[in-house]
């Protein structure tokens, strides 16, 4: 691995380089130097946050500057899905060293994090493939997969700092070098790898996908690692007494929107929302549901070296490692899903119902997480689960999850009950509707979707959320229950929805307070009769509960 230069790259015949990273430096903007070809009607840049979203050039979800032409890019070292057609520092022909190699650990986040911004990919499905195929474990692959995760999650702030260290925004500098600069500029912010080291490795890796950069990103990341990250927010941020929403916006990288909506879900404390930012900032914990009847936790949590959860009484803690490669998931004795999901769901199969007992239905069944641990709970009853889910791809992986339980998949719309013969109005004693939302609660766990999610994503997103809750309250019988249930705080998807959608309804129904069915001595419930957790207060990602019986 190279040593940190001492100045911009002057291997190229550029004679407008210099050590400066504000210079003017076409190598490092994908549309050259400033005159004629500058585009005037991009943003500028200021000392405040950008708007609602990182400055990389984005606008919806696709770039739209650096190289990029539709779907696939056109210059600066990506071919398919390799930068510069390989694996940079081989010659494809020979086997030998090309120019100085990359390590793999960072090229691996390299990758990752250029799929999520290139292709709109999920870092949690393009990540271990990636691992896979450059066999990478252990400590190779923690490292790797900190560097993806910790680098889309503060993606907002480190494009601010780097436009500033830069002098220039960032959707002007090619899509891979930015990439490169990311995973740099959190390396130097975020982590105990010294200076040199983030700054070196991160030239070299830039030397590889755009060779002609390498001076110039070795100038901007000298300059970012000048301040530390406080330092850099007092410089960026603008003064939380007037402007606090702003300010913790770029202090923890979420867009201003969802600052504002975790305010106003949380009273508009903002001391909690500022903690609450910060737990989303932090690495999630992986949680097991051992699935009643077929594991008990406390062994399960021997088994896997985890300890049982605080609150489910189905969750198991794990401390590290791949839960995919657990026996106990391939078995079908456990699977992996939040102890908030476990807690709302298992709010449902809880609640003290009169009557019959024995028809259950999951109207948006897909993945699946919930389909299993109810169709557990079902079994144990004597009850069978029908579970619906709308898309063939995510009906066929609730089919795999509910394998061997008695459970009845039915790939249909939630919405036509009445009209399907499957789904007959008032037949079912006990309803969960986990409606799609905007997943602002699971942040932690899909760092790319704060920079993908819109304010204009709510009107279709709650206007689903009322025609589904509607439908679960007809499929309902008299007496019978439902249970919505949201991975989002949004005011909006959650006390709006279900107010508006139970005032709407063809059938009278109640609210139960969904309290009493969660465990005695859980802090932090509010006062009823919804219940919104929290990650800064339960642990868990922040899922929304309304439970009601039909009149």
């Amino acid at each position: 691995m190279s040593a940190p230069e001492d100045r911009p790259d002057r291997s190229r015949s550029d004679s407008s380089r210099s050590d400066s990273p504000r210079a003017d430096r076409s190598a490092g903007r994908a549309d050259g130097p400033r005159g004629d070809r500058f585009d005037r009607s991009a943003p500028r840049r200021s000392d405040a946050p950008r708007g609602d979203r990182p400055t990389g050039g984005y606008r919806g979800d696709r770039p739209t500057g650096g190289g990029y032409r539709g779907d696939r890019p056109t210059g600066g070292g990506y071919r398919g899905d390799r930068a510069g057609g390989g694996r940079p520092g081989f010659d494809r022909r020979g086997g030998r060293p090309a120019r100085p190699a990359v390590d793999l650990p960072r090229y691996a986040a390299y990758q990752a994090v250029a799929a999520v911004h290139r292709d709109d990919a999920y870092a949690n499905l393009v990540l271990p493939s990636i691992l896979r195929e450059e066999g990478l474990v252990g400590r190779d692959a923690g490292f790797a997969t900190e560097l993806t995760y910790g680098t889309l999650r503060h993606t907002g702030t480190l494009d601010a700092i780097i436009t500033d260290a830069a002098g220039r925004e960032v959707e002007r500098i090619d899509p891979p070098a930015r990439d490169a600069l990311r995973l740099g500029a959190y390396q130097l912010l975020h982590t105990r790898v010294p200076a040199h080291a983030a700054v070196s490795s991160t030239v070299d890796l830039v030397r590889s996908v755009v060779p002609g950069a390498a001076g110039f990103a070795n100038a901007v990341l000298r300059e970012i690692a000048g301040r530390d990250l406080d330092a850099w927010v007092a410089k960026l941020a603008p003064p939380m007494e007037t402007d606090p929403v702003g300010h913790l916006a770029l202090a923890y990288s979420h867009p201003q929107w969802i600052v504002r909506a975790f305010a106003e879900a949380l009273g508009g404390d903002l001391g909690e929302t500022e903690r609450l930012l910060i737990e989303d900032n932090e690495r999630p914990p992986v949680h097991l549901c051992a699935r009643p009847g077929l594991a008990d936790p406390v062994e399960l949590a021997d088994e896997v070296g985890g300890a049982p959860g605080a609150f489910s009484p189905y969750a198991v803690y794990l401390s590290g490692g791949a839960p995919g490669d657990l026996p106990a998931l391939a078995q079908g004795r456990a699977h992996v899903q939040d102890e908030g999901s476990q807690l709302v769901a298992n709010a449902l199969a809880v609640a003290p119902l009169d009557g019959p007992d024995g028809r259950w239905l999951d109207l948006c069944a897909g993945p699946g997480g919930k389909s299993g641990l109810l169709g557990a709970l079902a079994a144990q009853r004597g009850a069978r689960l029908t579970a619906v889910e709308v898309s063939e791809h995510r009906a066929r992986l609730v089919e795999q999850a509910t394998r061997g339980l008695p459970v009845s998949v039915l790939h249909t719309d939630g919405r036509t009950v009445g009209a399907d013969p499957e789904l007959p109005e008032g037949h079912f004693d006990r309803v969960l509707v986990d409606a799609p939302c905007t997943g602002l609660g699971s942040l932690r766990r899909r760092p790319e979707s704060r920079w993908r999610r819109q304010p204009s994503d709510l009107p279709p997103l709650t206007r689903l959320q009322r025609e589904l809750l509607t439908a679960a309250l007809r499929a309902a019988r008299p007496g019978g229950l439902v249970a919505y249930v949201t991975c989002s705080p949004h005011v909006v998807e959650t006390h709006v929805t279900v107010t508006e959608a139970a005032r709407r309804a063809e059938v009278p129904a109640d609210f139960v307070d969904a309290r009493t069915l969660l465990p005695a001595g859980m802090p932090g419930l509010g006062d009823g009769p919804t219940v919104q957790l929290w990650p800064h207060r339960h642990g868990t990602d922040a899922m929304f509960l309304a439970v009601l019986r039909r009149g």
